[in-house]
């Protein structure tokens, strides 16, 4: 059976939440990016790594969008580690996901894709909402964290061209999965580097949650892994911003269930604008 890119989209929201709820718990002192990354090598690399060799059709171009795409994951994380020094994953993370606009732009100029009016508008509404949310972690931002997460936000844009490029050669999902297990593990080379230059220790003296880490392991590859399947029939930049409906779902959940009240009525305004502007581009 097929599995259709909308699935992939949702079954990528639902791992995305899943982890983000668990992992927003975690002291920033385990250093849980390091753990997830870890446990997702541990899991799925040695498949994906197999798949990757002996089921692509290597070519220069497609090496090219493989470095490229590695590059990008390690600036991308360690802005992102960088910026959570400075500002909670309220600020942080809505700004990094501002991408799609920055996406839409550069996928329509490098890799030829259309998109209509009514997905413009959309993607426009969608990035709004997030600046909106970012906006509600109030006095608590340092403004430090500003440049960090839009140098996230811009890796972000970087390795999704470079995945989308590189997604027609990638046949089957294991190779997808080795793909991004590339990326991520010059990343957790880069994180490893960076904690030994801060507390001689080439591990973090803590562990995140057995839980945590489990559900890091599970979900941080295959939700994104998902993502590049659903780019093979989807312009790049609307998969993206369909992604983000887990950040509406996430928002909720904290407010309705876990009781964080703070800024309440700014998240469900920026949670009803990212929903229309995701609901304009499903009109696109």
């Amino acid at each position: 059976m097929t599995l259709e890119p909308g699935i992939a989209v949702v079954l990528s929201v639902m791992m995305h939440v899943t982890w983000n709820l668990i992992a927003r718990y975690q002291s920033s002192a385990a250093f849980p990016l390091w753990w997830v990354l870890l446990a997702h090598l541990v899991i799925f690399a040695p498949w994906g790594f197999w798949s990757l060799l002996t089921q692509v059709d290597w070519s220069l171009s497609f090496a090219l969008f493989l470095l490229i795409s590695a590059t990008a994951n390690v600036i991308y994380f360690t802005g992102l580690r960088q910026a959570y020094h400075h500002a909670p994953v309220a600020l942080v993370y809505p700004l990094v996901r501002s991408s799609p606009l920055l996406i839409a732009i550069w996928s329509v100029l490098l890799l030829g894709e259309t998109l209509g009016g009514w997905a413009w508008a959309g993607i426009t509404v969608s990035v709004a909402g997030l600046l909106i949310l970012a906006l509600s972690s109030g006095s608590t931002a340092d403004k430090r964290a500003l440049p960090w997460a839009m140098t996230a936000m811009l890796a972000t844009s970087i390795y999704s061209l470079s995945d989308k490029a590189a997604v027609a050669s990638l046949d089957s999902f294991g190779a997808i999965v080795g793909f991004i297990s590339v990326g991520y593990l010059c990343s957790w080379l880069a994180m490893t580097f960076m904690l030994y230059r801060q507390t001689a220790d080439w591990r973090p003296r803590r562990c995140i949650a057995p839980l945590a880490l489990l559900a890091g392991g599970l979900c941080i590859g295959l939700a994104y892994a998902l993502v590049v399947f659903a780019m093979k029939q989807m312009p790049s930049a609307v998969v993206v911003a369909y992604s983000n409906a887990g950040i509406i779902v996430a928002s909720l959940i904290s407010i309705i269930f876990f009781r964080e009240h703070i800024a309440w009525k700014q998240r469900i305004l920026a949670a009803v604008t990212i929903l229309t502007g995701i609901v304009m581009i499903y009109q696109g």
